[in-house]
């Protein structure tokens, strides 16, 4: 390679095109892509905002969308979703209250209408993974929250991936899963807002990260406020 190559195998420079009216997104913190990925469907990421609002997801920079929430999976919010986002998109399926032949239902909607993958939470039960194994060509995503929980029985029983959320000891249940697991079985995990702890989950053994953007009032607080300064600016000029 020449000395006057634009890149090199150690620094690449990396052009960056951005637009006049979607130059405020939300980004994701540069320590994710220091995890190796993982690759879905032919797709590779690294980064996973987990969000289901539809604002967010039409403005950020992850490479995936988690979107899990706290109520019973609705084929409508699916929809939106997936209608809306231009990256994979992970959907929640059940697994705690919503659960049995209603989640299987629910993940086959979901595959057949463009998900990467379905996610399914900590209490669902194997015989519910085998049976979305069975019947589901997309990636089983299995939460783990615990080191209490069955992490052989979900990898035996069908998940494929799994996602891992447990709060300040996320990364400790990291390390202890690829102890059980393996190296090469794929690992998503919450990584909070902090880049040493994001970096300290990668460590540890996690292939991607998810990360949880700030609401949209918090960001169109921010916007206000610049809007004030720059009125209070203008009136002291003319004063």
């Amino acid at each position: 390679m020449s000395e006057n190559s634009f890149t090199t195998k150690s620094n690449k420079f990396i052009p960056e095109v951005k637009g006049r009216l979607k130059e405020k997104i939300v980004t994701v913190p540069e320590t994710i892509y220091r995890a190796s990925g993982i690759k879905v469907l032919g797709t590779r990421f690294k980064s996973l905002i987990f969000s289901t609002d539809v604002a967010i997801l039409e403005n950020h920079n992850a490479q995936a969308v988690m979107a899990v929430y706290p109520f019973t999976p609705q084929l409508s919010i699916i929809d939106a979703i997936l209608n809306v986002s231009q990256v994979p998109v992970f959907v929640g399926v059940g697994g705690g209250v919503t659960s049995g032949q209603r989640t299987v239902s629910i993940a086959l909607h979901a595959e057949l209408h463009g998900a990467h993958g379905v996610v399914v939470n900590a209490p669902i039960s194997n015989e519910t993974i085998r049976d979305l194994y069975d019947i589901l060509d997309i990636p089983i995503v299995a939460t783990v929250v615990s080191s209490y929980d069955d992490i052989a029985g979900k990898v035996e029983s069908g998940a494929r991936i799994l996602n891992v959320s447990g709060g300040k000891n996320t990364a400790k249940l990291v390390k202890k899963i690829r102890g059980i697991v393996g190296p090469e079985f794929p690992i998503i995990a919450t990584g909070g807002d902090d880049e040493d702890q994001i970096l300290t989950t990668i460590q540890a053994g996690a292939n991607a990260i998810t990360y949880t953007p700030p609401t949209t009032a918090v960001l169109f607080g921010e916007i206000m406020t610049k809007y004030r300064q720059e009125k209070k600016e203008e009136f002291s000029e003319e004063d």
